[in-house]
């Protein structure tokens, strides 16, 4: 658009010595005007927004010459509500890209063999149930190869050092006996009880898909890592399935021959995602030192390969490690991720005691999806708040990060809302960030309406993350209609220290309010935001405490309660039970008053403001119980509500038809409430 303009402008110029200034001038007036029109008509909308293409899974080959990537783009016609995603392949100079996976199924996790001739990936392809099985195909294309026929979904999988064979995950299918219950309707379910445990098995590369089991028993294996000469694998496994059962994680040693399998890590608390030196002689896996929080405080320990004693190394900014990339090249260090304040960085841990833990991902914005070659090639995914994320390769130690791939070029092209950091003192002193993106086009001084946006956890932290992605929380779309949105970091996020992210602990709804209020009041004294025109919304965590905003103050025009938690009691149905006993130091039982005092159910006589319910119809982390309780109680009240279910869903929305419409109900619910 802005090459049409400088061409007309530039024609006029020229056509002035000829006398016919007058007649393309209005011929600039009028381009100008259409090219306005144009842009004027591709605004932040979540219609616009939910087109947006995500960007997955990373891996470099071997000689670093090529790097695969996922690339998920949303179907929406008709009948399909999902995100298609695919394989790409694109060259080390970026000049060449090419498509490698099609179909009208999802294909992923990519993984190059180790000569680097061959991709291995999962789809469900050619299965009616889509049950995820693994395939090879060459990197130069032609028809994939199926490495398995398994009757369940394969979950991870990883080639054997030589590329001889890959092991993989799969949880047990149901046996014959089971299958005949279902059949003849006798298949009722025992709360905690009858699991179904995820395995190891190993599988030839070569196409014969007779799989071979490893391990079996009444544990649950998660991540898992090959030996450098291929004869082990170390394991992750805990008591049982499910989100509560990280805190019995240990660490196993299959023997791939003989099948033999040794515990390795055996002292309490959560011991996972152990990863092998390069020289076989240590493994480095992520610890709470047998001291479980949900809180979490992690570190990397390192321990003789064959067993011993462990120690642990530095800790890292946050002490908030969720797993280990591997080890960096030349074993030196291993590689880690977490939130350093708002920016999502790779951390190197020294070996040595006395080693400070440093990042080697410089500058702003946020860094994901990383993957590495021996030669310490890397690519990922990174993005800014105003630029669309996008794959780039650097080394690991010379971070000159070059851009491989152009994805969402027409988001990158469309007018952004500013978003900065911002910092304020909350009413007891401790100085608290957030992100705060201006309505497009602001003009200083100019008071807007301001939307104050609640992030889930408590423990989740907003990040310099792309703000044109689509979302149940449309930032720009915000922006394009000229509100102000707020993206608060109170006590207990992430991405602070452990001090910080425990100081909410029995206070759910307490200091944290204030954090959040007390940013609010600082945007005010900016002279950004209207205090007369003030908007909340969150979920999860973010859903809890926007129940509780409306429980304290009727400040806000209107309130988006998504996923919430406004009874603590009613969270002893959610498949975390230990999180809110161990947030709130005590059993419901024995603290039932606490639990009542932080629960907004018990508090709805004091709200006035309009509030919406938002809530996923198969929610297992805060059941749908609490979305019902929440909105029946308001409507009781006489105070304006609505709430919207959407089928299918766990705790957060998946399909992109839901996604669109939730950013959508929200946006009408703020306007209608704005008079």
């Amino acid at each position: 658009m802005l090459g049409l303009f400088y061409f007309l402008l530039f024609s006029c110029k020229l056509n002035k010595e000829e006398g016919a200034m007058k007649n393309y001038f209005r011929l600039f007036l009028f381009s100008l005007l259409l090219v306005s029109t144009v842009i004027a008509g591709n605004k932040w909308t979540p219609e616009f927004m939910i087109h947006y293409q995500r960007l997955g899974a990373t891996d470099i080959s071997p000689d670093g010459n090529w790097v695969a990537y996922e690339l998920s783009i949303p179907q929406m016609e008709g009948e399909k509500s999902e995100f298609l995603t695919h394989i790409w392949l694109v060259s080390q100079d970026g000049k060449t890209q090419f498509q490698l996976t099609r179909g009208d199924v999802s294909s992923s996790s990519p993984q190059f063999s180790p000569d680097g001739k061959s991709l291995g990936f999962l789809s469900g392809r050619n299965n009616e149930k889509k049950k995820r099985q693994i395939y090879s195909i060459s990197v130069n294309g032609g028809e994939a190869i199926k490495l398995t026929d398994e009757e369940g979904s394969v979950n991870r999988f990883s080639w054997s050092p030589h590329g001889s064979s890959i092991a993989f995950t799969m949880t047990d299918p149901d046996n014959e006996k089971e299958k005949a219950k279902k059949k003849e309707k006798r298949d009722w379910k025992v709360v905690d009880g009858g699991y179904k445990f995820s395995h190891l098995h190993m599988v030839k590369a070569d196409g014969e898909k007779e799989s071979r089991r490893l391990t079996k028993g009444a544990f649950n294996v998660k991540f898992f890592d090959w030996s450098p000469d291929g004869n082990r694998i170390a394991f992750d496994h805990t008591e049982v399935p499910g989100a509560n059962a990280w805190t019995t994680s240990d660490i196993s040693v299959v023997n791939v021959k003989s099948g033999s399998v040794k515990k390795i890590v055996t002292w309490g608390g959560s011991d996972s995602s152990p990863k092998y030196s390069p020289d076989g002689k240590l493994i480095a896996f992520v610890s709470d030192g047998g001291k479980s929080t949900w809180g979490r405080e992690h570190f990397v320990f390192v321990m003789p390969a064959k067993g011993g004693k462990g120690r642990q190394l530095p800790a890292t900014p946050s002490r908030y490690i969720g797993s280990i990339e591997g080890w960096a090249p030349g074993g030196n260090s291993v590689i880690t991720v977490e939130t350093q304040q708002t920016s999502r960085r790779y951390f190197n841990v020294p070996l040595s005691e006395n080693g400070v833990t440093a990042s080697f991902t410089l500058g702003e914005g946020n860094y994901g999806s990383l993957s590495y070659n021996e030669n310490g090639q890397m690519a990922f995914v990174y993005e800014q708040t105003d630029t669309p994320g996008n794959v780039f390769t650097a080394n690991i130690d010379n971070f000159k990060p070059e851009q491989l791939t152009s994805v969402n070029q027409d988001f990158a092209d469309m007018y952004h809302g500013k978003t900065e950091v911002i910092r304020w003192r909350s009413s007891d002193g401790i100085e608290i960030e957030g992100l705060l993106t201006y309505p497009i086009n602001y003009r200083k001084g100019k008071q807007v309406p301001l939307v104050l946006n609640i992030h889930g956890g408590p423990a989740g932290v907003y990040t310099e993350r792309y703000t044109g992605r689509s979302s149940v929380y449309p930032i720009q779309a915000f922006a394009q209609q000229g509100y102000a949105v707020l993206q608060a970091n109170p006590r207990g996020s992430s991405g602070y220290s452990k001090e910080f992210r425990f100081a909410n602990r029995s206070d759910w709804g307490g200091m944290d309010y204030q954090d959040l209020m007390t940013g609010v009041d600082h945007v005010i004294n900016m002279g950004v935001a209207n205090a007369n025109n003030l908007y909340v919304m969150g979920w999860s965590y973010g859903g809890y405490m926007t129940s509780t905003v409306v429980t304290k103050t009727d400040r806000f025009k209107a309130a988006s309660v998504g996923a919430g938690v406004p009874n603590l009691i009613g969270m002893l149905t959610t498949d975390i039970h230990d999180f809110i006993p161990w947030h709130f130091e005590g059993e419901m039982y024995d603290n039932i008053e606490k639990y009542i005092k932080h629960s907004a159910l018990f508090h709805v006589d004091n709200i006035t403001t309009p509030t919406q319910v938002i809530h996923g119809e198969n929610d297992t982390r805060v059941p749908i119980a609490q979305g019902y309780e929440f909105h029946r109680a308001i409507k009781r009240k006489g105070v304006d509500t609505e709430m919207i279910v959407y089928p299918r869903m766990p705790h957060g929305l998946r399909e992109p038809k839901f996604i669109q419409h939730c950013g959508e109900a929200i946006m009408k619910w703020f306007e209608d409430h704005s008079k």
